[in-house]
Order: C-alpha cells, then sequence, then structure tokens
C-alpha cells in the first residue's frame, strides 16, 4: 500500500467546507483515480443516517454496533463515540482522507470563510480559502499560512498534496 495522507477541513456553518470537500473528492476520484475517505464530524449529533421503522433503525436502537452490507455497499453504525486512529482502521483502502471539523486533532487544516473570517480558527490553520466576499487585507493574518480560492479546487488539491500529513 502506498503512502496515505490527511487533510482537514475547519470554517463556521454554512462557510462551504461540504461544497469544497465534495469537489476536492471528486477531482481526486475521478481524474486522478485516488481512493478517498472522508470523515465528517457532527459535534451537535444531527445528522440522521436512518428511518424509524426499518430494520437497520431497529438494530441500531438496541445499542448494538450494527453493520448493514448489501451488494453495493456497507454501512457501520456505532454507539460509541471512536478516535481518529480507530475510525481510520475502518477504511480498508484510501489514498487521502479529508476530515470535516474536528479542530483539535494534528492534521494540516484548510478553514474555509465566506463573508467575514473568526480569527478564533487562527491557532489551528495552515491554509485560509476564501472568495470575493473576503478581503484579506483587513484582517491580521497569522505568518505562514497559504492562501487559497475557495472556488479553484484545483489549486486546493495542489496544496493538499504537498501539505497533507503521512498518516
Amino acid at each position: 500500500m502506498g503512502k496515505r495522507l490527511a487533510v482537514a477541513f475547519t470554517g463556521p456553518s454554512n462557510s462551504g467546507k461540504t461544497t469544497l470537500i465534495l469537489k476536492v473528492a471528486r477531482k481526486l476520484i475521478h481524474e486522478r483515480g485516488m481512493q478517498v475517505a472522508i470523515i465528517k464530524n457532527d459535534p451537535k449529533d444531527k445528522a440522521s443516517f436512518d428511518v424509524p421503522g426499518k430494520d437497520s433503525y431497529k438494530f441500531s436502537d438496541t445499542g448494538a454496533e450494527v453493520v448493514v452490507t448489501s451488494p453495493t455497499r456497507t454501512t457501520y453504525f456505532s454507539q460509541r463515540h471512536k478516535g481518529l486512529d480507530e475510525i481510520i482502521t475502518m477504511f480498508e483502502h484510501f489514498d487521502i482522507l479529508l476530515v470535516e471539523g474536528l479542530k483539535n486533532l494534528p492534521l494540516p487544516r484548510i478553514s474555509i470563510f465566506r463573508d467575514k473570517i473568526d480569527t478564533d480558527y487562527f491557532p489551528f490553520m495552515d491554509a485560509l480559502a476564501v472568495d470575493h466576499t473576503i478581503n484579506i487585507d483587513t484582517y491580521n493574518l497569522p505568518q505562514n499560512i497559504s492562501i487559497l480560492d475557495l472556488n479553484d479546487s484545483e489549486t486546493v488539491i495542489e496544496w493538499i498534496l504537498k501539505h497533507a500529513k503521512e498518516i
């Protein structure tokens, strides 16, 4: 197995994190032939994955660890928090891991903003992805961070391939 890379994306709600991750993942998979894994943090426990009444929901509702397998996919429902290392072992093969959120993880991090930058993110960022709605000259940015165009996923990919952490 070749080297595996990981990078994280952070930013406030509705900043464009998911959109950018989707663009990056699609390009890596379809244009570069890479295998991509994605981890999304759900800090408010809002995501819903299952429909009440269906078997998979009933199984998961027992509190058990549940795997649902079909000819085209495998879905894993866990009733407890797992750390990054434990989650990574669940992905058999990948070239690049894209993590949304989890800003305390020791991974190179792209912070994404539109309209205004939240300076609380400065200690956690290695790159800043913004669009035309932000004038970066009005901010006292940390030294040595890369400035990326939020709408140029190819440039973001180049940054990832150069700066992602080998895991």
